[in-house]
Parts: structure tokens; C-alpha cells; sequence
């Protein structure tokens, strides 16, 4: 029996849950120079920032955690139940760090505070992404299930463009010592002030699980284990590439030296460009299969990287860094949203939220927690800032070399 279709209001109860969550764990990163100076203040500018980005990461070691938890929930009890849980957990904790006080205030309580409730941001996000994209999957029609689990992606990106405009609206009205006094606090409670709201919603949704066991289908692709190897090589690549771009507010402003502003700037375009590459390929990959789509995407970024960062650094300019990070946000959006695409769909129904879960946060606890601050090291060390691009395009080897030995899993190349 075909899946009943799922109104906007619940479709839009989902993907607006999805893009809060990332919005909160992600603008920590976009703010890391101001949170740095309240909670790890010293001389060395660049201690100061190692020790927030890898505050940032110690979010990433409780994924793996939340993902076997919730994502066991959601293939037991249902969907629904985990994806409340989730993210009610995740507005508790987001609310926790905006009011957690400064070192100035209560010394090295604040610094404990702080990766205390990354570590609960962590788990609640480890545990959203396999039952809502599962959820995704299984209620969309046959046709459409591409553009309907692209939108876990387009609204992981649309959350870097929220926080993006957020950032530039703040950096351009406060000061650059009232954004490190409160500004990011703001930023963070933004995200945290439509938790209720989003909750009651979530509430309203209806249950996919015992529909999917109900369908037949195959439980097999070339076996679990080897499907979940390669799906951790896609997801490594697609993570990098992604919180590679997500740096480029602290590259701008860091390395680049441009105001605030400017790399609040580079952060909507990222967003805004990643959230259309990744609907381009659910909506492409509904018509001609997912390989072609992320393969060719891969080999965009596997040519244009270095190029691309080149010419921000010898140009030096809002236009070339707007046009650089477009670019490759773009192909980074199209070849991330098809990694997720095609191991959701490869994986067995009644295993599925919590594989996905699994996989997903051990490629974001191995790769995307130690992204920014591998980056900030590299280029500290080499004294180059084209270290990014190089570390980059070596992980967009790894996931293309994972994608080619994929089956393919889009019902029209099936049928």
C-alpha cells in the first residue's frame, strides 16, 4: 500500500526541526573567535581558537552515542518518538551554553559548562538524522523520494544560512566587543526561542515505521557491512567538504582578514548555495539516477577546490570570496545530499534510522569534529592558506573512489 502524502504542514514540521538543530550546533562554529575570548581567554589569539574549535568538536564524540541510542528508538517505539526526543534534548542544551557565564565570571566552571552541553548538543544531533531521514524516505512517493530526503540536506543548509544572515545582522548593528560580550548568546537563543513551537508540531506527525516493515522491499546491498563502509567514505568526504565551507566564516575573518561582516557574508552564500545543490540533486536524481548525479558532482569539486581558493587568496576581494565559496558550495551541496540519498535508500527498512544514524555520526565524529580545527592547524603550520583546499580535495578522492563501487538505488533504475 502506497504511503499517504504527507501534508506541508508536517513535511514543513520536519524539515523546519532538521534546520533548528543545525542552526544551534552550527552557529557555535560561525561565533567561534568571539566564544573563544569569553571562554578561553589568554595572549595567543590562535590557543584561544583551537581550544573553541575543539570545544566544537567535542561535540562531535557524543554522536556515534546518540546515534545508536535515538536511532535504536526510532527502529523500535517509531520515528515520531525519537525525532521529539532529539529535539527537545538539543533546545535544552542550546539554552544551557547561551546562558552558561564567562570565564571572567566563574573561572574554569564556564569552560566545563561549555563542553558539557556540546556533549548533550552531540547526542541529541547524532540521534536526529537517522528517523528524519528515514522518515523522509518512507513517506515520500517512489518518484519522489530524492527530492523528499534531499530536503535533510537543503535544511542542514538552509540552517548555515540562517545563521549566516543571523551573524551579518548582529555584526553589522553591535560592536565587535558587544558581539563577544552577548552577540553570540543572541544568536543561539534565536534558534532556541521556537523550540515549543516546533515540539507541538513534531507531536502531530504521523508514524512511518509500521507502514515501511509492512512493504516489501530488498534488505540487502551487497551485504550491511561492506554498504556501511562505503557509506562512511561518502559521509567522510561529504563532511569535510561541508564543515570545510562552514570555516569559511573564520577563514575570511582569520585568515583573510576581513571584517565580520564580509565573512558573515560568505556564510549566507554558502548556505544559500549548498541548500540549492542539494534539492538540484534530489530533484535531478528522481529523473536519471543517483550516481550520475553525485559522481559528476564529486569531479566538479575534485577540479575547481584549488582553483577556487586560489583566487580568493591572489584576488583578496568580497566578490572573489562571495564567487569561490559559491562555487564550491554548490557541488558540495549535490555531492553530500546524494551520499546521504543513496545509503538511506540502500539500507534495510527495519535497520535503517539506526544504521544511518551509526554511519553518519561516526563520519561526523571522525571528520567533521576535527574539520575546523585540522584546518586552523594546517594553515598555522604550513603558513599557507591553501591548506584547506588540499586537505579538501583529498577527502573528495576518498568519497568518490566509495561512490563508484555504490549500487545504484533510485527506483527508476531500478524498475
Amino acid at each position: 500500500m502506497p504511503p499517504k502524502p504527507l501534508s506541508l504542514p508536517h513535511l514543513g514540521a520536519v524539515v523546519a526541526g532538521n534546520a533548528l538543530e543545525f542552526y544551534d550546533f552550527l552557529t557555535f562554529s560561525f561565533f567561534a573567535v568571539q566564544i573563544g575570548q569569553v571562554f578561553f581567554p589568554g595572549k595567543d589569539t590562535t590557543s584561544s581558537l583551537l581550544f573553541t574549535l575543539a570545544t566544537f568538536g567535542v561535540g562531535f564524540a557524543t554522536r556515534p552515542l546518540g546515534g545508536v541510542v535515538i536511532g535504536t528508538l526510532g527502529d523500535t517505539w517509531g520515528r515520531k518518538p525519537a525525532m521529539l526526543f532529539s529535539f527537545g534534548l538539543m533546545g535544552f542544551s542550546v539554552v544551557g551554553l547561551a546562558l552558561t557565564p564567562s570565564y571572567a565570571s566563574i573561572g574554569w566552571y564556564a569552560p566545563l559548562l561549555a563542553v558539557l552541553f556540546r556533549l548533550l548538543q552531540g547526542f541529541a544531533l547524532g540521534g536526529e538524522v537517522g528517523p528524519t531521514t528515514s522518515f523522509l524516505l518512507e513517506v515520500a512517493p517512489p518518484h519522489r523520494r530524492g527530492l523528499y530526503t534531499s530536503l535533510q540536506s537543503a535544511t542542514q543548509y538552509l540552517a548555515t544560512l540562517a545563521a549566516g544572515v543571523v551573524g551579518l545582522i548582529l555584526a553589522s548593528i553591535l560592536s565587535p566587543q558587544q558581539l563577544t560580550d552577548f552577540g553570540w548568546r543572541i544568536a543561539l537563543l534565536i534558534g532556541a526561542a521556537v523550540v515549543p513551537f516546533a515540539l507541538v508540531i513534531r507531536r502531530r506527525l504521523p508514524e512511518t515505521l509500521h507502514d515501511v516493515r509492512a512493504r516489501p522491499g530488498r534488505n540487502k546491498v551487497g551485504g550491511l557491512l561492506w554498504l556501511s563502509v562505503l557509506g562512511l567514505g561518502m559521509l567522510a568526504s561529504a563532511t569535510i567538504g561541508t564543515y570545510t565551507m562552514n570555516y569559511m566564516t573564520t577563514f575570511a575573518n582569520r585568515t583573510l582578514g576581513f571584517p565580520a561582516a564580509w565573512s558573515f557574508a560568505a556564510t549566507i552564500v554558502v548556505g544559500a548555495a549548498a541548500m540549492c545543490g542539494a534539492l538540484l540533486n534530489g530533484i535531478i536524481s528522481d529523473r536519471i539516477g543517483r550516481k550520475p548525479v553525485m559522481i559528476g558532482a564529486s569531479l566538479a569539486l575534485l577540479v575547481l577546490v584549488v582553483p577556487c581558493f586560489s583566487m580568493m587568496v591572489h584576488y583578496h576581494s568580497l566578490a572573489a570570496l562571495l564567487a569561490g565559496t559559491a562555487v564550491m558550495a554548490l557541488f558540495v551541496g549535490m555531492s553530500a545530499a546524494g551520499a546521504i540519498l543513496s545509503l538511506t535508500e540502500s539500507l534495510p527498512v527495519n535497520l535503517r534510522a539506526g544504521s544511518l544514524g551509526i554511519v553518519y555520526a561516526l563520519a561526523i565524529a571522525s571528520f567533521g569534529g576535527t574539520a575546523q580545527f585540522v584546518v586552523t592547524w594546517l594553515i598555522d603550520v604550513t603558513g599557507s592558506p591553501l591548506a584547506p583546499a588540499w586537505y579538501m580535495t583529498g577527502a573528495v578522492a576518498l568519497g568518490l573512489a566509495a561512490m563508484l563501487m555504490m549500487r545504484e538505488s533510485a527506483p527508476i533504475k531500478i524498475r
